[in-house]
């Protein structure tokens, strides 16, 4: 952000916050700050003065202060001594005596391009190109050899000395000529490296006398301590991953101390090798310093990436707390017998209340949700995948108004993939009764199949205090709303043919399709008041046809969980129709036979991909297995003093790493076919059940309990799918209301669920269901429902077979049975079937 502050920190008391006056100075330099270093940087004196090094410029500034009558009344202000403007981006910079000068210090930036340009205070002297540099790594000044060690791309430390990078080739004629290349010049010529095999984090130089010195060099994994010729001193390999680090020398002589920080908030402290302390710290260090403040010696400075500032010592508080004298004395059982008394009253008094708050009590919170009934004037569909369909988007607003004070209310929305909210998490505080808060979102099609509903839901969780819990009893209020066909659904030219085809029966003369749909009329077409035709966004159709002597509306498509929409959307329009003209024994049914084979497909298509998906991560791991493995073995070959061959180890590991990436493309496109199969399969399954309720003549709660037992999941995973969820409800279902015997009630499920070898026992178990729904079965939950039914269909239910060759012949009773039932439906509809036939063409 540009700001520069300087601080000067007192000690406060626990829990304090930080004081105004430790604050000394603050100055807005307008241009990111990269680094900030102290030396002697001013010709003609020995003062200390700050550089501050932006990516383009190099200021050096005098820090002054002014005495006021107290101490919070002193100014600083910073002065701009002078300024270099770089020709090249700066990444970081070191400085210190480079060629042994006396009283002043040089400065040395390294550039992102790894050009080194040195300044001898006010003046440029010379930039040097470093050979082979592709990324820039931290870069420090040794006094004692005078040189420049840094870490290379090639994970590697380099060290160069100041008098070669003096005298060799100017950075200006970074391509070497015909005529240096016969001897006039030099090359820059590293001094010495150390292959460390890892990107360094920093660099740092102690020394422990005037005649030798270590340098620490920080890795991802390792921290290293080298020699001033390169020799590897120590190392030591990290827990966690590092973030910064601190040397400095021990009390104890030839040791050194170190300080790291890691990205598990943690600060360690190393006596060489040996960790000798531990300490958490409320955030993770980028830097750590060791200073003195107010004749306090040892304190660590730590500061995060978010700008916190901490001064903290090693050590723990000693414990100033004693436990006060008990005082003896007798107890009073008679007072005791009271008060417990009194205790019991109140917790009978507390069960009778309830710890919930009474239905009857007006609502705290009003939670009102409105649909546009137009789309956006601009669309906010954005990263959308539909082809060249324009995609509409729709505004929702939700209104909440409060009746009393509300902390925190989290208002959370819900829509059917591949529908997609722009926002979908809000947080209202209702400080005030009565106050009332609008959101508005906009919902739109994002993927190019459609949704298994348009029913979106409006969740708020609060928490209400009571007199009895002041933290609040959690409350939840939800809203559902409807978004329009027209989201997901465009008109088009009916179709003639379809693969899938549905009748539904009403008992009230049909209705125009154009008074039905009116925003999906042909206007080429008006004479077909009893045709329409559907495209939905992403390229499939469904055709709408009404009868016009009988009470029959047809539903087609090529795809058979597309009706669904269409088939419920009429539905529901016909009773609001209805509704309207003040009719009330307005029903449909549904007589044809039930589309369980096509259900079937679906479902092996959603199980085939949950395997797919098993094999795939199964091949994944062994080829991250390999990959290790031959990681292993060339680190082995790389290490060894004596090179071997590498035995086409290195063409191994490339093409096992093109595996491992073409694996995982591979996983995330069967995860999103999967979620795509999902919900198909779930508009599917809306469609049989809303089949089986029409057929069955089912009331309202028979169907929530068909729909929590075939529609349990919101999201499919490897570890709970679809399949074993459905498979073991429907089992529960088959063996309690819809059981016929005893003998099946005293069969106990599983208690774990794991994905089956396929999906035959789902499939009979599905058809099993239906065939006892047919002979008379009901579903019920109530505590009476294990008892065995008495049927008023003659033959009574067949059993849940108990073997493969029962299984067979209760397969092989209701194939005739649905059979039998489909050529009845076909003789009995034959005539009305020719006349839609008729319609259609």
């Amino acid at each position: 952000m540009g700001y520069l502050r300087i601080f000067n920190p007192h000690p406060m008391k626990m829990g304090d916050s930080a004081q105004p006056e430790d604050l000394l100075l603050e100055v807005h330099l307008r241009e990111p700050i990269l680094q900030v270093e102290v030396g002697k940087f001013v010709s003609g004196t020995e003062m200390l003065h700050l550089a501050v090094l932006h990516p383009r410029k190099l200021c050096v500034y005098a820090v002054s202060g002014t005495l006021g009558n107290v101490e919070h009344g002193n100014q600083y202000q910073v002065t701009l001594m002078y300024e270099h403007h770089l020709q090249r981006t700066a990444c970081s910079m070191t400085y210190g005596p480079f060629g042994g000068v006396k009283g002043r210090d040089l400065i040395c930036i390294q550039s992102v391009d790894g050009m080194l340009m040195v300044f001898e205070q006010e003046s440029f002297a010379f930039g040097r190109f470093l050979p082979g540099f592709l990324l820039p790594g931290p870069l420090v000044y040794s006094p004692r050899t005078d040189s420049f060690i840094t870490v290379s791309s090639c994970r590697q430390v380099e060290s160069y000395k100041y008098q070669v990078l003096a005298f060799a080739t100017d950075a200006d004629k970074k391509q070497e000529t015909e005529q240096q290349k016969l001897g006039s010049g030099k090359r820059l010529i590293v001094d010495w490296t150390l292959n460390i095999g890892e990107q360094a984090l920093d660099i740092c130089i102690v020394s422990f006398s005037p005649s030798a010195s270590s340098l620490f060099v920080l890795g991802e994994r390792n921290l290293f301590c080298l020699k001033d010729n390169g020799q590897i001193r120590f190392m030591k390999k990290l827990d966690c991953s590092p973030s910064c680090f601190l040397p400095y020398c021990s009390v104890s002589e030839g040791t050194i101390n170190t300080l790291i920080g890691n990205h598990s908030s943690m600060l360690q402290i190393y006596q060489d090798v040996t960790l000798k302390w531990a300490t958490q710290l409320p955030h993770v260090p980028v830097a750590v310093r060791v200073g003195s403040f107010h004749d306090l010696k040892g304190v660590v400075v730590t500061l995060s990436d978010e700008g916190h500032l901490q001064c903290s010592y090693l050590g723990t508080d000693p414990s100033l707390f004693q436990a006060p004298i008990i005082e003896s004395r007798e107890l009073n059982y008679d007072e005791l017998d009271v008060e417990m008394k009194e205790l019991q009253k109140i917790i009978k008094d507390f069960k009778s209340q309830g710890v919930w708050p009474t239905t009857e009590r007006e609502d705290d919170l009003e939670v009102s949700v409105t649909v546009s009934p137009n789309f956006d004037s601009v669309s906010q569909a954005i990263d959308v995948e539909l082809g060249t369909d324009l995609v509409p988007s729709i505004t929702v607003k939700v209104t909440l108004q409060n009746r009393v004070v509300l902390q925190k209310a989290k208002l959370s929305v819900y829509v059917q993939p591949p529908l997609v909210l722009t926002c979908d998490q809000f947080t209202f505080e209702f400080m005030e009764p009565e106050m009332t808060s609008t959101v508005a979102f906009s919902v739109y099609l994002r993927r190019s199949y459609t949704p298994s509903e348009l029913e979106g839901n409006a969740i708020v969780s609060y928490t209400r205090p009571t007199d009895r819990n002041p933290d609040g009893i959690p409350r939840v209020i939800q809203c559902k709303f409807r978004l329009p066909l027209k989201l997901v659904c465009l008109p088009d030219q009916p179709s003639k043919t379809a693969s899938h085809k549905l009748t539904i029966d009403t008992n009230k003369s049909p209705v125009s399709l154009l008074s039905l749909f009116p925003g999906f009329a042909n206007q080429s077409e008006d004479d077909q008041v009893n045709v329409l035709g559907f495209r939905f966004l992403g390229g499939s159709r469904v055709t709408l046809l009404a009868s016009k002597t009988s009470q029959r509306y047809r539903i087609q498509s090529e795809e058979f969980e597309d009706l669904w929409l269409i088939t419920s959307e009429l539905i529901l329009r016909l009773k609001e129709h209805f509704e309207k003209q003040g009719t009330k024994d307005f029903a449909c049914s549904f007589s044809g036979s039930l589309p369980l084979q096509e259900y079937f497909e679906l479902i092996d298509h959603h199980f085939e991909l949950r395997i797919n998906g098993e094999k795939l991560e199964e091949l994944l791991s062994e080829r991250a297995v390999q990959f290790r493995a031959i990681q292993r073995r060339l680190l082995t070959r790389f290490k060894d003093k004596t090179p071997a061959p590498l035995q086409h180890l290195d063409t191994l590991l490339d093409g096992t790493y093109k595996q491992v990436i073409a694996l995982a493309d591979t996983i995330e496109e069967n995860q999103d076919n999967l979620l795509q199969s999902f919900a198909r399969l779930k508009s599917a399954t809306h469609l049989v059940i809303l089949l089986i309720g029409l057929w069955q003549k089912l009331s309202a709660e028979q169907i929530a309990i068909l729909e929590a037992a075939f529609l349990p999941l919101q999201e499919d995973t490897q570890e709970l799918g679809w399949e074993e969820t459905v498979d073991a409800a429907i089992a529960h279902l088959l063996k309690t209301c819809l059981s016929k015997s005893s003998k099946e009630q005293a069969l106990n499920l599983s208690s774990q669920l794991s994905m089956p070898k396929d999906t035959s026992r789902l499939k009979k178990r599905i058809t099993l269901l239906c065939d006892r729904l047919a002979k008379g079965g009901r579903l019920c939950l109530s505590t009476d429902a294990a008892a065995p039914q008495t049927m008023v269909m003659p033959g009574g239910c067949t059993p849940i077979p108990e073997s493969d060759q029962e299984e067979k012949s209760v397969e092989q009773d209701s194939t005739e049975l649905f059979t039998n039932h489909r050529l009845l439906l076909e003789e009995t509809a034959r005539p009305e079937v020719s006349a839609l036939q008729g319609v259609s063409e």
